[in-house]
Order: C-alpha cells, then structure tokens, then sequence
C-alpha cells in the first residue's frame, strides 16, 4: 500500500488524468505527467509534466523513474514501452488488460471466454472478408476499426448494401471488425474498481445516451428495474474477476426490451459516463481508481443523490457559460483545453436532483443542447 507522499505517473494529459491527478493531490499524492501538449489539462494541475510523446521510451523511462506507480487515462499506450519499465515501477493494471482492451476483436473473443453475451461478431480484413461476414451476421451491421476510433470515428454502420460505400474508409485503416446490430432499449455503463488485494465494488447502473456517437447524458441511477440493475452489476464484477483487474474498469452495455443485457465495450480507466460521481457518490471514480492502483481499501459505493450527467462539447461552451449565473445548484466543470472546437469535449455539468424528469425538462429547456435532445 503506498501512503501519502508517493508520486503517481500518468500517461496521457487530458480531462479522465486531470480529474485523476485533482483527487490524488487531495490525499497528498505527487502527480507527474506524460503528454505531448504543453499546459494540457491534467498538466495544469500536476506537481510535474514530461512533455513528450506517448511513445517516446526515455521519457516513459523518465515517466517511470519519477513515481512510484503508472496508470493510464486512455487505451492507445505503448505497450512495449510500459512493458520494458516495469521491473523500474509498480503499475499495477499491468499491460495485459491494455493488450485486450486496445483491440476491439481480442476484447470481443475475451468477452466470450468471460461468459458473457456480445453481439455476433467477426474479424475483416478485406472486401472479401466484410461480404462473407455480412452473408453470416446480416444487415444493420456495425464495421469498426479493431483499434483506434473513438466517438464514433472509425466505425460505418450499415443498415443496408446501398450503405457500402461507407465501409470503405473504414477497412482502409486496417484490421476490422463487423458486429451484429442490437436492437437496444436503452444503454447502461457500470464504473467497476478492483485493488490488489482483491476486493471488488461497482457504482450504480448509469443509463447513457449519446447523439452522433457521443456521449451526450448520464441518468443515474440508470431507469431500469433493480433487478436488472443487480445483473448489470454482477456481469461488470464477472469480468472484472476474470481480468484480475486492478483500478477502475468501465463496462459499457445494451439492455434490450425483453431485458437482455449485451456487453459492448470495455474501458480500462475513468469514463466519460462516471463523472457524475464527483459530487453524486461518496467516492468518485476517480477516487476509486487512485485507492485500487494504491492498493487502498476500497469502500461500498453510496449513491447520495439521483443524477444528470450533461457533456459540453465546443459548440456549447459559450451558452453553458451563460447558463452559470442562472442554475445556482448546478455543477459547472471546465476542463482548461486551450482550442474548443465542435464536438471536441471541453467539461460537463452535473445536476443533483429528486426528480429526474423534471430535472430532464428543465435541461431540455434552455435549448443549449436542442440539437443533442431532438
């Protein structure tokens, strides 16, 4: 267990690794950070910042030397690189749940192994390849790059065969993968942490719902039964066993009408749909993560208050900003990115709340996300 005063490395600089390194100072923590962007947002808040590339080995090295243990805000890390430091520091999630998650067709054929339900899927690497996965799994489908792409980027949905032409940029990236459409009623994420020691806790179901791929609101708890609830959380600790995991897992899900839940994505680190818990839980995610790489207890996770997690993208930053002298009992988070631009994430707001409808509405009504409601 490392106590106050240890030095945390965080590779990556952005909003997941600032929120990461804020609660690490609360507990008196060092944060050094790797980014290649000067003043980037974990940057601003860090004792220290290497402002490097992800892959460049002598500063992972100097990364390395600098703390007594790694973590990582996103998937896209050197595995070679992590893997020749670690005999020079502790880093707890290992390489081999990065090795999974970096690629959706190894997350997919562990995901099985993990027994849990997926959507039918199958490896393509050409033309020829997507016409006979097509011909097995049928229209809609989903192409995705098997590594890369986020928010939507590197993925083609194909409801028909006059949708094609779409495919193309896809399979022009490389190794793909072709996913059966699931005729989803709503999608779920459950924050999964797990330390050294072994212990397990979840967060509450949250119902997520994104508008062109993006994350575009958290409602917590999630509006589906408990029982429902329960198996959602049992599947994310399920999966987290079986990758011995250590700090936080993000376990993203469809729930189907008749109640079915498919596993879709795994995220090794903080996400975007746990940030609610800053101020609706007694721990957050972030919290949480640190505790698990820390090899702290870690406590059962109290949901003090129903929630509403709301993305603001570049688009809405200036309404938002607007909005801060007339919501008084909203939770205005700005992330310091030196360029907004549209649909590039830039904070969130959180709304604690009794009623969630009612809460809905009056989001709905400021008209600062009509594109996202419609």
């Amino acid at each position: 267990m490392l106590l106050p005063g240890s030095t945390i490395g965080i590779i990556g600089g952005g909003q997941l690794g600032q929120m990461m390194a804020l609660d690490a100072k609360e507990n008196g923590m060092q944060v050094v950070i790797l980014d290649p962007t000067p003043a980037c947002p974990a940057g601003q808040v860090a004792d220290h910042q290497i402002v490097a590339d992800y892959d460049d080995f002598s500063a992972i090295e100097e990364l390395a030397h600098r703390s007594d243990v790694l973590t990582y805000e996103f998937e896209n890390v050197d595995l070679a690189a992590l893997e020749k430091v670690a005999d020079q520091v502790a880093i707890p999630q290992g390489t081999e749940l990065l090795r999974i998650t970096k690629d959706r067709l190894r997350e997919k054929r562990f995901l099985r192994v993990a027994k849990v339900q997926t959507a039918p899927f199958m490896e393509v690497e050409s033309e020829a390849d997507l016409e006979k996965a097509l011909a097995s799994i049928g229209y809609p489908a989903v192409l995705k790059t098997a590594q890369g792409g986020y928010d939507g980027h590197g993925q083609a949905v194909l409801k028909s065969a006059a949708d094609l032409s779409a495919a193309q940029a896809v399979l022009a990236a490389g190794s793909c993968i072709l996913e059966g459409w699931v005729d989803f009623d709503l999608e779920c994420s459950v924050m999964v942490a797990r330390n050294t020691d072994g212990e397990v806790v979840t967060f509450p179901v949250a119902e997520n719902i994104h508008h062109n791929e993006i994350l575009h609101k958290t409602i917590v708890p999630a509006r589906i039964s408990p029982q429902l609830q329960d198996r959602a959380r049992q599947m994310a600790v399920q999966i987290a066993e079986q990758l011995d995991l250590k700090g936080i897992l993000g376990v993203e899900m469809f729930v189907k009408r008749d109640g079915d839940i498919y596993i879709n994505e795994l995220a090794p680190r903080p996400h975007n749909s746990g940030h609610y818990s800053i101020e609706a839980c007694d721990f957050s995610q972030f919290a949480m993560h640190n505790r698990a790489i820390l090899n702290w207890p870690l406590p059962e996770v109290t949901l003090l208050k129903p929630a509403i997690m709301v993305n603001v993208l570049g688009q809405h930053v200036k309404p938002v900003q607007a909005l801060i002298s007339q919501k008084s009992n909203w939770h205005f988070h700005d992330y310091g990115k030196a360029e907004s631009r549209e649909n590039r994430k830039m904070g969130h707001v959180t709304i604690l709340t009794d009623d969630l409808e009612t809460t809905l509405a009056e989001i709905a009504d400021t008209k600062v996300w009509q594109a996202e409601e419609q």
